[in-house]
Parts: structure tokens; C-alpha cells; sequence
């Protein structure tokens, strides 16, 4: 799988390798994330999806392979010199602080002083339950506003690009589309690379995929032309999705 790489891309990975102790998890993936874009890695369970994230931010560095973001090679800096640069990262399984409140998880995620205060309002008017309950420690949350929370912290500081790792897992489907809508919204000012599972959210939010198989990306381009190809689907992912009216009719249930 090879796409062409230009200057209206935030981000290029170029065939990167990276092992987690002895075991070789990424075998040469690659993939473009284009400015002002929402772009999606799927893949099965283990195909290497969080892995590819983790590497783009230094948590897991890459022994071979480029990373260019924003034009600048960033393999092997240290992970928070790379996020420094503008990278916000959601983690999977949200990894908030629970003891802390959400003004205090909220305010921990600061790089430069202030950041909290510049951002608040568009944090708040984003999600507004954690304006609401700002006083409480995250495990009195219920699982979708620590979601919220998950998302909110990497808005404190000023990111150019924001990883994102599963933002549905978990959520009830009322849940799901405020999600959903909080990303759009996001969309509208920073760059999106998204592993998501949920392939419907993924068909209604990206512009862009790219799918990971057995630690090697295998096919690119764009979602409007994945959403038509079943056998693509079903081959790589596994879903059991047969048609675009059978996509919109799961879109509208």
C-alpha cells in the first residue's frame, strides 16, 4: 500500500517497525493524514491499531521507518517533546485520574500556564456535564462523561493534531452520537486520527481510512469508497455489513 505524500499533509508515517519488548507488533505501516481531516485506522482486534498511535507520540517508538509532522521528522524524540510540538492524545480506556476532580484532571493536562483558562469555554460548551459536575472525582462519573473527561484534557493545551483510541468503547448509542458530535465539532479546528471499532461511527465521521492488518497497513483512500466495498469490509474487519442502504439503516436505528 503506497500513497502520494504532499504538503497538505499534517502528518506522514512512512513504514515504521516497532517492537514492544521482543515481539514485533508493526511491520511496515504507513499512512498520510491530510490537514483539517478526520481519518480513520481500522483493523481487527490486535491488528496494531493502538500501537500505531502509541508510536506516532514517542510511548512506543519505532526501530525503523519516518514520522513527519507538520514537516518535521519526529521519530525518536521523546514522547513529550513530540506532544509539545501540537500532538493531543486520548488514550483507550479513558485513563483519567479518578481520585482527582474533573477541574483538577482538567488543569493537569496544561502544558503552558493559562491554557485551561484560554480553553474553558469551548470545553465546557463542548461538554457541558463536566462544567456541571467540575467539583467531582472522575469515579463518580459514569463511564461515557469520563470519556468526556478523556477528550476534554487533550483540549487544554493547543494541539495541531489529536490522536484518538476508541472514543465509543463502552458507550450506550445516545452516548455514542454526542461523541459523534463533539468530534465533528473538533474537526472544525484541529486534525483527527481516529482508531475507532464501530464502523458505522467511523463511515459517518471519516473522511479518510486506513486499515491495519497483522501489524502492516493494507489498504488506504477515501471512506465514501470504503463504505460501498463489502467484501473489502468483510475481508479486513470482519463486518457483517452488506450495503450502503444497509449502512443508512443502521445509521437511522
Amino acid at each position: 500500500m503506497n500513497e502520494t505524500n504532499n504538503t497538505s499533509d499534517l502528518l506522514v508515517v512512512d513504514e515504521i517497525q516497532t517492537f514492544i519488548g521482543q515481539f514485533h507488533i508493526l511491520e511496515g505501516v504507513s499512512l498520510s493524514v491530510p490537514r483539517g481531516s478526520i481519518t480513520v485506522v481500522l483493523g481487527r482486534n490486535g491488528a496494531g491499531k493502538t500501537t500505531t498511535l502509541k508510536s506516532v507520540l514517542g510511548l512506543t517508538p519505532p526501530r525503523m521507518g519516518k514520522i513527519i509532522f507538520d514537516g518535521m521528522e519526529i521519530q525518536g524524540k521523546r514522547a513529550y517533546n513530540i506532544a509539545n510540538l501540537g500532538i493531543g492524545y486520548v488514550p483507550e480506556h479513558r485513563a483519567i485520574f479518578r481520585s482527582l476532580s474533573v477541574l483538577e484532571n482538567l488543569k493537569l493536562a496544561e502544558r503552558k500556564k493559562g491554557d485551561f483558562h484560554r480553553h474553558s469555554e469551548f470545553i465546557f460548551d463542548l461538554f457541558p456535564d463536566l462544567q456541571r459536575l467540575y467539583k467531582l472525582p472522575g469515579n463518580h462519573l459514569s463511564g461515557g462523561q469520563q470519556q468526556m473527561l478523556a477528550v476534554a484534557r487533550a483540549l487544554v493545551p493547543d494541539n495541531k493534531l489529536l490522536l484518538i483510541d476508541e472514543p465509543s468503547e463502552g458507550l450506550a448509542p445516545i452516548l455514542i452520537q454526542q461523541m459523534m458530535e463533539a468530534i465533528r465539532t473538533l474537526s472544525e479546528t484541529t486534525t483527527i486520527l481516529l482508531v475507532e471499532q464501530n464502523f458505522i461511527m467511523a463511515s459517518q465521521l471519516a473522511e479518510r481510512y486506513i486499515i491495519i492488518d497483522d501489524g502492516k497497513s493494507v489498504e488506504a483512500g477515501k471512506m465514501s469508497e470504503l463504505v460501498n466495498d463489502t467484501e473489502l469490509i468483510h475481508h479486513y474487519l470482519g463486518a457483517s455489513i452488506k450495503t450502503r442502504k444497509e449502512l443508512e439503516a443502521l445509521h437511522e436505528s
